[in-house]
């Protein structure tokens, strides 16, 4: 009898986030009615920073899969922003730590962003409820392993609703790709500057057809926006490690 308070407050959140979902533009028949049925539907991409794009296979990430994501949020936060920037609609669940400051200088558009830092037990359900109504989902699994079987029904359930889950900090079995980044050095500091200019990242994307493919890019303060730009120089890539070094 004890925990049917924590029930019924369990199940007041899922249908209070079913209400919201129902509340969101229909982008799912909305494409249905844009696109004639003989036609065969092409496969469909989320937007993400143009550095990054250059690493995916298809350019983007494709709606209705699942991403197994570890590394740093700075890449989270930049792939939040591209799917709001541009429109789209996602939540974040269960990473309270997520910046919306530095997702609003990416350019997100923060009235397209929910934010769950808090979805209790079970987050997994909570995300689930998510992809009804919205183009991206980000999970924070905290360390979590999440079941074969469990990850195969959400799995199915972003195929069909055409949305994309990005599971984050723990693990999933069998995921259409991979993002793992890594911070490895700041420009800025040091001294007489000692403002933070960029932040260096390696992204290696991991696909399941294909050898991993591996990249450089900086996340720049730039007249009070923050950009993504592609490591092209050795000369950047040694400063930013040697300042790295210097902070750790």
């Amino acid at each position: 009898m004890g925990s049917s308070p924590e029930l019924g407050a369990r199940e007041r959140t899922l249908d209070e986030l079913r209400r919201r979902m129902a509340a969101v533009p229909g982008r799912g028949a909305a494409a249905a009615a844009r696109t004639p049925r003989e036609q065969p539907l092409r496969r469909e991409m989320l937007p993400v920073p143009a550095p990054l794009a250059e690493l995916l296979p298809e350019g983007g990430l494709p709606k209705g899969a699942v991403v197994a994501y570890s590394g740093a949020h700075s890449l989270l936060t930049g792939l939040l922003a591209a799917v709001t920037g541009a429109g789209g609609h996602a939540a974040v669940v269960g990473l309270p730590r997520l910046g919306l400051l530095a997702a609003a200088e990416m350019g997100a558009q923060l009235s397209r962003l929910a934010v769950i830092p808090d979805p209790g037990p079970d987050p997994a359900e909570v995300a689930a409820v998510l992809l009804d109504g919205l183009d991206l989902v980000v999970l924070g699994l905290d360390g979590f392993a999440v079941p074969p079987a469990r990850c195969r029904v959400l799995t199915a359930r972003a195929r069909n609703r055409g949305a994309t889950l990005i599971a984050a900090g723990g693990t999933w079995t069998d995921p259409a790709l991979r993002l793992d980044s890594r911070v490895t050095g700041y420009r800025g500091l040091g001294a007489g500057r000692g403002r933070l200019r960029s932040v260096c990242l390696d992204v290696r994307v991991s696909a399941k057809a294909g050898p991993p493919r591996h990249g450089r890019m900086d996340l720049c303060a730039h007249a009070g926006r923050t950009e993504w730009q592609t490591r092209e120089t050795v000369t950047g890539a040694t400063e930013c490690t040697a300042l790295h070094e210097a902070v750790s």
